[in-house]
């Protein structure tokens, strides 16, 4: 079995490397020929969301763009095309509309409520190009649909009633727990990136209210050009890089997750809080979305509505250690059964010897 698999962005990409990169090994290892095309380099994707540079994000657009027209000759010899979020990132579904002429089988994977049109500020002339309903007609020409959580998999149905839900996973065999030396100060994380930053500011106050308590230091990572600055408490601020990801998790002594209460956010995958809890982290989250569905409120983590659930469950974690410890050690339990590649690499697979089954390859 040949299958294309179309991503919006390269390794750097989170949901490029989690919902589609992270299986290439295990499928190829059972046999299927996986070739994988990202849209935007690597190049372009260091200065995608930085503000100018519109020369240089034009010519990479071109270059992406004729690359991407070569890849529907190689999709038409593949026996199934998996898109993922889209093939091209303007206007209408040609990409896949083309596939769909040739009778190619696609299955469509979809983690974010993009269908919302939601826009990053150093691009926002972009959101005049996309198409309104350019994600409900690849939902409707899709053979399948995958989604990362039940929020995301009722919007499909309304279109397409091949819907399955497979959670955004981690490699339980590189994200693992680190023993930690025993410190005074603890510090309290987030990692994320510039688009889900301005979350923080949420917290603001509770940060510095858990400060008049308790001694920390405040990690940020992912948004280094988000400047957080909370009276009494030192705030790390440093760029992700995908060479110490892990390490930059393991570091953490509590990791934070802050979210408001709306449709784009419950169309999140609550990815942090898997990272967190798949090394042993324990995590304090907003009650939002994805969230409700990995944690099981005081067992592996701690959901919060409100600034002084947030201060409360906080100083009860920075208060006992041993508290930090079971509950990091439930949250690891929780990733391994339900979030691991492990668990879901074959589900995965399924889906596709599914169709490859449907194609007459079988």
């Amino acid at each position: 079995m040949k299958v294309l698999f179309i991503e919006p962005y390269p390794t750097e990409g989170p949901s490029s490397r989690y919902r589609v990169e992270q299986y290439i090994p295990y499928l190829e290892k059972h046999g299927v020929r996986c070739i994988v095309r990202p849209f935007v380099s690597p190049q372009f994707y260091r200065i995608l969301y930085k503000k100018g540079s519109y020369l240089k994000k034009l010519l990479f657009f071109m270059q992406g763009s004729i690359k991407r027209f070569f890849d529907i000759f190689t999709g038409i010899r593949s026996d199934i095309i998996f898109v993922h979020l889209e093939a091209f990132p303007i206007g209408p579904p040609i990409i896949e509309w083309i596939f769909s002429k040739f009778g190619k089988t696609i299955i469509y994977d979809l983690d974010d409520a993009i269908y919302m049109r939601a826009t990053n500020s150093a691009n926002r002339f972009s959101r005049y190009l996309k198409c309104p309903f350019k994600i409900k007609e690849i939902i409707k020409i899709s053979a399948h649909i995958v989604t990362c959580n039940e929020f995301l998999a009722d919007y499909a149905r309304k279109f397409n009633k091949n819907v399955t839900v497979i959670h955004t996973s981690v490699d339980t065999e590189k994200f693992m727990p680190k023993r930690k030396e025993d410190k005074k100060e603890i510090t309290l994380g987030w990692i994320g990136s510039h688009s889900t930053s301005g979350y923080l500011e949420e917290l603001k106050n509770v940060f510095y209210r858990l400060s008049l308590e308790h001694k920390f230091t405040l990690k940020i990572i992912g948004a280094s050009k988000f400047s957080l600055k909370v009276p009494g408490v030192e705030v790390i601020n440093l760029d992700w890089r995908l060479s110490d990801e892990i390490e930059q998790f393991q570091s953490l002594d509590i990791g934070v997750y802050p979210l408001p209460e709306n449709d784009w956010t419950r169309g999140k995958t609550g990815f942090k809080t898997i990272q967190y809890m798949s090394v042993g982290i324990p995590c304090v989250v907003s009650n939002v979305g994805a969230n409700r569905d990995i944690v099981k409120d005081g067992v592996n983590g701690f959901l919060v509505d409100s600034e002084d659930a947030w201060i409360e469950k906080l100083s009860l974690l920075i208060k006992e250690p041993s508290l930090r410890q079971q509950i990091g050690m439930n949250g690891r339990e929780t990733i391994k059964e339900k979030f691991s590649l492990e668990a879901n690499a074959p589900k995965f697979k399924a889906l596709l010897e599914r169709y490859e089954v449907k194609n007459g390859k079988r």
